[in-house]
This record gives structure tokens, sequence and C-alpha cells, in this order.
């Protein structure tokens, strides 16, 4: 098998003209670049130069400078590219994220990234975090952000930041005038309209006579639209209230346990590719330098698998 190296020695000599300043321009010494010559004419089984001075080269010599060019080029032009492959300057990345990450948290990130790195493609999927679950496990997406998945699934959750539930009501809804956070008695008496990002704090379609929800919606839009136009309040995560007009109020509620926790979910076995590492440590600084969650809820201390550091 003949050589990159080989090859490139060669025209490096077929270039110059001869074996001295051939070497100095590959930083090599005159016996090692000769030595070289020697045994790639040796493999062709046909001499490259018609003279041992090297300023000449047979038709064989011709031909192969040429294609060797252009086999170098495309030599070059590979290793530049899996170079920033592995450095996460190229390449593509799929995520699926919940709605309200991102609708709130995404966006700079990624306009970052890509300023930065022009050659990576990057594919953003939002979804509730049950879908984002098997997107992920499926291999379908390399990298989820929303919350934690079933125990028995064989995915990795590194919790990133709290993300507390708010009341969404009418500002003339009359649990609009509350001056204090909410209670669960508090909510009895009103029409709550259910939704999958509060399953397992507030699960709306089975909290009892007074409080069970006869309607329901996945999408946040859809649920403020629903809102917006008197058909009841609903449960939120935080993060998805922050841009809700001045027609509605977002309240909190008395209940610490009524929060989401928010976090990356990885296959368990899997190792995240240098566009996808580079993407977290991204997100990663954006939680660590602003505050997230509006009570400032970040979870500690961050759970980081240290390859990633």
């Amino acid at each position: 098998m003949i050589r990159s190296h080989a090859l490139r020695v060669f025209v490096a000599v077929a270039d110059c003209g001869n074996i001295r300043d051939a070497a100095k321009a590959l930083g090599r010494t005159v016996s090692a670049v000769s030595m070289t010559l020697k045994q790639l004419e040796s493999e062709l089984g046909a001499p490259l130069f018609e003279t041992d001075r090297k300023h000449t080269l047979t038709v064989l010599g011709q031909e192969v400078r040429k294609l060797a060019r252009e086999l170098l080029r495309e030599h070059d032009r590979t290793t530049e590219r899996i170079a920033a492959i592995a450095a996460g300057r190229e390449g593509a990345l799929r995520i699926a994220a919940v709605p309200s990450v991102a609708a709130q948290l995404l966006p700079p990130v990624l306009t970052e990234m890509l300023e930065v790195h022009s050659g990576i493609q990057i594919e953003l999927l939002d979804t509730d975090s049950t879908s984002m679950h098997t997107l992920v496990e499926t291999g379908e997406v390399e990298l989820g952000i929303g919350g934690e998945p079933h125990a028995r699934s064989d995915l990795h959750f590194i919790p990133l930041f709290h993300d507390p539930f708010r009341l969404v009501c009418r500002k003339d809804h009359p649990l609009a005038r509350a001056a204090t956070p909410l209670k669960q008695a508090d909510l009895q008496e009103h029409q709550l309209i259910s939704n999958k990002s509060t399953t397992g704090f507030y699960d709306l379609e089975h909290s009892g006579p007074h409080q069970a929800s006869t309607l329901s919606a996945r999408n946040v839009i859809s649920l403020l639209a629903l809102v917006r136009a008197g058909a009841g309040a609903t449960i939120l995560p935080a993060l998805a209230t922050r841009t809700i007009d001045g027609d509605l109020r977002a309240l909190a509620l008395d209940d610490p346990a009524a929060r989401r926790t928010v976090g990356f979910v990885l296959r368990r076995n899997g190792n995240p590719s240098p566009i996808c590492a580079a993407f977290q440590n991204r997100f990663l600084d954006l939680i660590r330098s602003t505050e997230i969650a509006p009570s400032g809820e970040v979870a500690q201390p961050l759970i980081w698998p240290g390859r990633l550091a």
C-alpha cells in the first residue's frame, strides 16, 4: 500500500527539483527524503525521475505527481473535516426539548453556536417530556431537555434546575386577586384545564369532585387561548409563563413539591458527540450565568459527567 506520506515527499521533491530543498521544506533530513523516494519507486517497480539529481520526471513520474496532488488535496480536506467534527466545529445535532425550554432558553444558545461554528447543523424538536424520552431512547435525537424519565428506562438524567408551577388565569378571575401563594384548597371551586406538564403534582383529571377537569389541552398556545377565552384556569411551569400578556396572571402556589426538575436526557451507555458536548457546555454556561427559574431554584449541585467538564 502506498502511504500518503511517501506521495507527499515525492510531490515536494518534484516541485522543488532537488532533494535538499524538498527536505528543508518538509522539515526532514536529506537521507530520510532520499530513502522515502527509493522505497516508493521500489513499491511502484519503476523510476519516477530520469536521473539521480531529481530535476526531471519520467513519464510515470509526471502521471504520479498529477494523481498524487489530487489525492493529497482530498486527503487534507478529509482530515481537516475529521478534526473539525472531533472538535465540535462541524457535525449535526438533533435535540428534543419541552416547549418552554425550546422557546425561552434555547434560541440564544443555538444562535451563538451557529455564529461560532458555521459548519454545524442543528435540528430542534419541541415536544412533551414523554415523547422526548422516546425520541432519545430510540436514537432519533441525541439529546433531550425536559423532565426526568422513568427510573427503569435506559436513559441517563442530568438535573439542571427546578421550575415551580404557577396557576395561570385571566386578570378578572376571582383567584387573580389573591395576595398570597395559592393553597390546594383555594382551587377547589374553580374550573381548571388539565395538561401533561403537571402530571404527578397536580393531576387535574383525578383530583376530586370539585377540582376534576373536564377540559384538557397539550399545547401551551392552546391552553393560554382557552384561559384567555374564559374556559378556566390552568397550571403551567413558571418558564412557560414568562411571556404571557397583560390579560393573564401567573400566580405562585403554596406547595414546595409543585415544581418540575428540568435536565439533560441522554442514552445511558452512549457517549455524546463533540458537537453535543459543546452544546451542553454552552447551555450549562447559560444556566450558571442567569436566573433561569423565576424563583431562582437552580438545582445544586449540578450532576455532570467529568468527560464533558
